[in-house]
């Protein structure tokens, strides 16, 4: 039997599946296939494999190099099933790969014989922007081109319907104890994906469901609570098991994601904020420490700020712990939404700006320490939802003040996201649609949107990382327009624009020397002043017209020593670091 699992990469509330991410739904369902089919063949391929397959470089909707796999034709006419795996839930910007649509998808495949899957939560439709409400045409297209659509877990009906064909059902949820031999036996499919070994951060799920929802709703967006009724905690030794395999295997960058609040993992439930178990996440991360000793990225996702606010002295703990056996750059993001008290009680989000605030300078407390990779140890994330049912005029003056307070009290940030709402069919805001004032808001959306980019994410940026902060192993992933792109792998990473091109899918340590509103500009170290050209100079600090002319009409120096004399003193001993003859 052979079957291609076509990745169109997930992006949803508790977990992220785009490249260089691989998420869970690939791995669990290759997990599935093998256990019941020892003898199936099975073939990862990504959408990117068959935009580049069936329309050329021309379709291929990012900037990267050619994907991995140029001969998806051939498997897709040789597979018995074929499993299409999307859902875009979270839409946002992407460096170097785009989530797929069913429409995109379902041109490639339609015409094959082999029976068709569709899986994770594309069943619920996808939005590639923010604003939107899910149509019903991409749900009956894929009604149409596949022969079963999954609603619960894919990997238990794979399963199944491997097995036992008759008996499969798509809406079969399965349990952690089930999941155990899917996540271990999936974990070798990492050796198809384009960016294994060295780049490849792979997303462990740690929890499903929402602790908040479970005991007074979820957040009217969300659709986590959606798809997951209950809360569930996985077993620290599956978590560990499944981490040690895929170390093994050579990966090397992991995120113990797929949770919709680090803090809440085997929390005791309460009506409105779960108590944390601080002694369950230290055991968790001293496990993947000790099976993984060399691991290069260790990160979370997700966090309520109410926890953190609520229960300070247990959440400095967890805190801790993930910066002891974690790695710097780590971010927790906080779902905020908005700092309108009334919006947020008509929508029932995760905390009130007070309490956000508190999160803030309790992780600044224990975080804000710069690590060995240039990046702070521990941080906070802010998420804002613009569109939500109730907003005026006030509710964005609100959120830009409550963002202003942050930036003015001197505390750190490592992101503001800015979406607007996607209304999902099954989710509380369905039933209020009609109240979103999206489009009458546009203007209004717009200047804020611009407000909090111009007037606190650059400052903030600043801040971060100020110029001359040296960022180690920023991996270089395209190339346009006459600048590189790259970022470290991580949670959340900075995304560098370098004014030149370098070679691709290598790793550089860069010195930064300037600021966007969310991006920043940096140059590779060490610089050779013998041979870099002016622009590139022109972007280093403290040099100048003059000093670079001075440089040119000099140059080559015999020595580093002769190079240093034409700066000024306070400037030497930071250009002796970066620099080489």
């Amino acid at each position: 039997m052979i079957v291609a699992i076509i990745d169109g990469y997930t992006d949803e509330p508790a977990g992220l599946g785009v490249p260089p991410y691989l998420g869970i739904y690939p791995r669990y369902a290759y997990g599935a296939i093998k256990k019941a089919r020892k003898d199936a063949r099975v073939f990862y391929l990504t959408i990117d494999d068959l935009r580049f397959t069936f329309e050329g470089e021309q379709g291929i909707k990012t900037k990267n190099k050619t994907p991995n796999v140029a001969k998806a034709g051939k498997i897709l006419e040789k597979a018995d099933v074929i499993v299409y795996i999307g859902g875009l839930h979270t839409p946002g910007k992407y460096l170097s790969a785009v989530p797929s649509q069913v429409e995109e998808v379902a041109g490639f495949i339609k015409s094959f014989r082999g029976f068709k899957i569709l899986g994770g939560p594309a069943f619920m439709g996808s939005a590639h922007e923010g604003g939107t409400r899910i149509s019903s045409r991409e749900l009956m297209l894929a009604q149409n081109v596949f022969d079963h659509i999954v609603y619960g877990d894919l990997e238990a009906f794979l399963y199944d319907f491997l097995t036992n064909p008759k008996d499969a059902t798509p809406f079969r949820f399965r349990s952690y104890l089930e999941l155990r031999d899917y996540a271990i036996l999936g974990a070798e499919v990492v050796k198809q994906f384009p960016d294994y070994p060295e780049f490849v951060i792979v997303e462990i799920e740690s929890q499903r469901g929402c602790p908040k929802a479970a005991g007074i709703g979820g957040c009217s967006f969300c659709t986590e609570p959606v798809r997951y009724k209950t809360i569930e905690d996985r077993p620290i030794e599956d978590i560990v098991k499944e981490v040690e395999i895929l170390y093994n295997l050579g990966v090397k960058h992991f995120r113990i994601g797929r949770q919709s609040c680090i803090f809440s993992y085997m929390a005791k439930p309460d009506s409105r904020v779960p108590i944390p178990n601080p002694e369950a996440i230290e055991k968790l991360f001293k496990g993947i420490r000790a099976v993984a000793p060399k691991i290069k990225t260790l990160h979370v996702d997700n966090a309520n700020p109410a926890i953190i606010a609520n229960y300070p002295k247990e959440s400095i703990r967890i805190a801790k712990a993930l910066i002891e056996y974690g790695t710097p750059g780590n971010v927790v993001a906080f779902g905020l939404e908005t700092a309108d008290p009334k919006v947020a009680r008509l929508n029932n989000l995760n905390s009130t700006p007070e309490e956000t605030y508190e999160a803030v300078k309790i992780l600044n407390k224990v975080g804000a320490k710069r690590g060995y990779n240039g990046m702070p140890l521990l941080l906070p994330g802010i998420n804002i939802l613009f569109g939500l049912p109730g907003e005026t005029k006030k509710t964005y003056e609100l959120t830009y003040e409550f963002l202003k307070k942050i930036l003015d009290d001197g505390l750190l940030i490592r992101r503001i996201n800015i979406r607007q709402v996607v209304v999902f069919p099954g989710t509380p805001l369905w039933n209020m649609r009609e109240k979103i004032k999206t489009e009458k808001h546009k203007k209004l959306i717009h200047h804020y949107k611009y407000k909090i980019r111009h007037e606190i994410d650059y400052p903030m940026l600043k801040r971060l990382v100020p110029v001359g902060t040296i960022l180690g192993e920023v991996r270089a992933e395209v190339f346009d327009n006459g600048l590189t792109y790259g970022r470290q792998i991580g949670s959340y990473p900075l995304i560098v624009g370098i004014p030149k091109e370098i070679e691709l899918n290598k790793l550089y340590d860069v010195v930064i020397v300037g600021h966007g509103f969310r991006s920043i500009t940096g140059i590779p170290i060490p610089i050779n002043v013998n041979r870099e050209s002016s622009k590139v100079l022109g972007y280093l600090p403290g040099l100048g017209k003059k000093k670079i002319i001075k440089i040119l009409a000099q140059r080559p120096f015999e020595n580093k020593e002769k190079f240093l004399k034409l700066l000024d003193p306070r400037e030497r001993e930071f250009y002796k670091k970066i620099t080489k003859i």
